[in-house]
Formats: structure tokens, C-alpha cells, sequence
């Protein structure tokens, strides 16, 4: 025979009473929030592929993040270099006037002073800065100005004048993600954005019977080339030929030297790496200065001027009243200058188009993923309420059936 006691009925009771009290409050938890899950073990597969989702979302919000700052660097970068060819479009409008032979040495003149103002607000152009102070063209020193005048007496100036500018920035470029492993940069160093012709170096010192000492390395607009021991200066002319800088080597027939060239516009970037002194042997770089782009080998020749030797070789001719250099060199060098310029600013363009591509994907792509983590985590609103419903009701349900059932004790039975 089992015994009874009327504790069991009321801890059985206690028991139920209490576990829907606990579901209440569990979905009373879930509509307060709006969503289902409130432990992994509610639902862990969804759980799981919520953690994969919200992880998505947030990197690919960074990314529309960092495209939205270049797009908006890239945009001030172009407002910059489209001001910067309206100068040397009016440099090239003087330059026709000085070249038509018609003009006296004063009228010249003239044009000189204009083109020397026209210089200062190019170099105030290439000096700019973007709105938190940082500057556009000084690559990774953005707190430097990346170019530096030097003054001096000209022939037909008054005064001092700009004879030349020396870029003193270097050739970072601050690239950002824009999606999965895919990087962009948002900023042109000056050194390739202001400059009007390939840069040639075209070294004094007799290579043919030069041997590599120990491995060294060097390193040429930004890549490294591995040297070995017992290279001669054609093996050193191969690797460089074979690297992915945009610098072309060559012996030169008459000096029997090494003569290094640019493929495209732009500034060398040319150092020793580690303890080796191979550009150094060679003669291209200079024993005493080792910071790049002013550490030339004072025996070198260079060739290949920036926009701003292109517009003070005008302006000098200018002041001199040579018709005829205005005519040749100096249009010539204005007409480089223009072209440079442009390609440059077709280059932040296609920058720009590709950004405005990835901004858009992005923004197609983040509300699919809220979406879908949405309808693994998110509380079906209906379902929900006609639950609390049916648990109320229940849970009132056994209280009423509870205090009546709960109510005899043995004193009730012994009156």
C-alpha cells in the first residue's frame, strides 16, 4: 500500500506552478527583445549561423566604412589636381602669347611675372591638406609638407624668386580594405602626382668590371631586389629589368655605366638595403645623404624634370625674352606637364569608379545578411503573443484548480 501525503500534492503543484512561471517570464523575455534566441541552447544551429552572419555584416560595414573616408579623400585629391591643371592650362595660354615672336623683352616679362605667381599657387596646390590637417600628396608623412622651395636671383626677375622644388615626402600610399583581401590606396605621393617626364639616371663610373662584394639587397620605388654575392652589373641590370618596379636598367654605351629609366612619369625612389652599397658602387646614389629622392650621386646625370621645373624653365625664357625657347622647350615641357597631370587625374577617376562599384555592392549585399541572420534569430510575433495566451490561461487554470484542491488538511478530517 502506497501512502499519500498531502505534501506530494502540493510540491507536484509547486513544481508545475513554478515551470510555467519560468516560461512566462522566458517568452515575456523574448517579446521584450524580439528575438527567439536568449541562449545558445535555445536553437544552437541558429545560433551558430547568426554568429557567422552578425560576424559578415560587421566586416563588410567596415568596408563601406573605409570606401566612403577614400571616396571622400579621392574626391578632395581630385578638386585639388583639377585646380592644379586650370593653372597650367593659363601657363600654357601665356606660353602661346610669349612664342608668337610679336612681343618686346618687357611684354615678355610680363608674362614671366604672371607664370612665377602661377607657380606659387601650384606649389600652394601640391602643399594641401585635407580637413583634420593631414596632408594629400606627402604619402605617409602626412604631417610634413611634402614640397620645399628654394629661392634665388633669376636674370629679368625682380627680386627673389622660386628656382626650385624639392619633394621631401615619401612614397606611402595608405591603402584600405574594401572587401575580402582586396585593397585600394586613397592617396597619389607627389613625387608621381606633380611630375611631367620619366625620370633618367645615367651613372659616371665604368660597371663592366664590377662583382658584388657580399648579398645585399636594394630597393627601387618601394621593391626590394634580392643581389647576390659575385653579381656583375648585367646580372643587377636583369633583376631589375625582371622586378615589378617601374624602372628600367640598361648599360650605357659611352660611358659603360649603368642607366636606370622610368616607365612612366615619376620621381626614382632608389636605396641601399641593409649593409649592402651596390647603387652606392655603381654610383647612382650618394655615399653621404641616404634620404631618397635627394640622395643622387653628385657624378650622375638626371634628367626628367617635375611640373614645376617644366613651368620655371617657361617662366626663366620668359624673362630673358627668348621667344624662341618659350616656342620649343618651354611649350613643349607646359604640354608634358598637362599630360602628366591629366593621367593623373584619370587615375584617381578610375580610383572613384571602382570605390562607387564597391559602395554599391556593399550596400546590396549588408541588408541580405540582416535578413537572413533576421530569420534565424527574430521572434515570430504572432506565434508569440498566442503563446503567452495559452500559458496564461493555464497557469490561471492551475491556480483556481490548486486552491480548491489544496485546500483539506488532516485537521478537516478530525473535527
Amino acid at each position: 500500500m502506497k501512502r499519500i501525503s498531502t505534501n506530494q500534492s502540493n510540491f507536484d503543484t509547486q513544481y508545475y506552478m513554478r515551470l510555467r512561471e519560468w516560461q512566462l517570464n522566458q517568452l515575456n523575455n523574448k517579446m521584450s527583445s524580439q528575438k527567439r534566441i536568449q541562449n545558445l541552447r535555445d536553437d544552437p544551429l541558429a545560433a551558430a549561423k547568426s554568429t557567422r552572419y552578425k560576424s559578415e555584416i560587421t566586416r563588410m560595414k567596415r568596408y563601406s566604412k573605409n570606401v566612403e573616408n577614400m571616396k571622400g579623400n579621392l574626391s578632395i585629391e581630385e578638386g585639388y589636381l583639377r585646380d592644379g591643371l586650370n593653372v597650367l592650362q593659363r601657363v600654357r595660354e601665356l606660353a602661346v602669347q610669349g612664342a608668337n615672336g610679336v612681343l618686346d623683352k618687357s611684354q615678355m616679362a610680363y608674362l614671366g611675372q604672371e607664370v612665377n605667381e602661377l607657380l606659387k599657387e601650384f606649389v600652394a596646390i601640391a602643399n594641401s591638406k585635407k580637413a583634420d590637417g593631414e596632408m594629400l600628396f606627402s604619402g605617409f608623412k602626412n604631417s610634413t609638407t611634402p614640397f620645399r622651395i628654394n629661392t634665388g636671383n633669376v636674370p629679368g626677375a625682380k627680386g627673389e624668386v622660386i628656382t626650385s622644388v624639392d619633394y621631401i615626402g615619401d612614397i606611402g600610399k595608405n591603402a584600405g580594405e574594401i572587401s575580402e583581401a582586396a585593397y585600394t590606396s586613397a592617396n597619389i605621393p607627389g613625387n608621381y602626382a606633380f611630375w611631367a617626364e620619366n625620370q633618367q639616371i645615367y651613372s659616371n663610373i665604368d660597371a663592366r668590371n664590377y662583382r658584388v662584394q657580399v648579398n645585399s639587397e636594394i630597393r627601387i620605388d618601394g621593391v626590394t631586389i634580392n643581389i647576390n654575392e659575385g653579381d656583375n652589373v648585367y646580372a643587377i641590370i636583369s633583376k631589375i629589368n625582371d622586378s615589378s618596379a617601374p624602372v628600367k636598367a640598361r648599360m650605357d654605351p659611352i660611358k659603360n655605366s649603368i642607366a636606370l629609366q622610368t616607365t612612366f612619369p615619376h620621381q626614382m625612389w632608389l636605396e641601399d638595403g641593409g649593409n649592402g652599397t651596390v647603387l652606392q658602387d655603381l654610383g647612382v646614389v650618394s655615399s653621404v645623404s641616404k634620404n631618397p629622392p635627394l640622395n643622387n650621386d653628385k657624378t650622375s646625370r638626371v634628367f626628367g624634370g617635375s611640373i614645376f621645373d617644366m613651368m620655371i624653365n617657361l617662366r626663366d625664357s620668359l624673362f630673358k625674352g627668348n621667344a624662341e625657347a618659350v616656342g620649343s622647350s618651354g611649350l613643349a615641357g607646359i604640354d608634358k606637364a598637362i599630360n602628366s597631370l591629366t593621367s593623373t587625374i584619370a587615375e584617381v577617376g578610375a580610383k572613384d569608379a571602382r570605390l562607387e562599384v564597391t559602395l554599391k555592392r556593399l550596400n546590396t549585399i549588408i541588408p541580405d545578411f540582416v535578413k537572413m541572420d533576421s530569420n534565424e534569430t527574430d521572434l515570430d510575433l504572432s506565434k508569440a503573443v498566442t503563446d503567452l495566451k495559452m500559458l496564461e490561461y493555464t497557469h490561471q487554470a492551475a491556480l483556481s484548480t490548486a486552491s480548491r484542491v489544496l485546500r483539506p488538511t488532516l485537521l478537516d478530517f478530525l473535527r
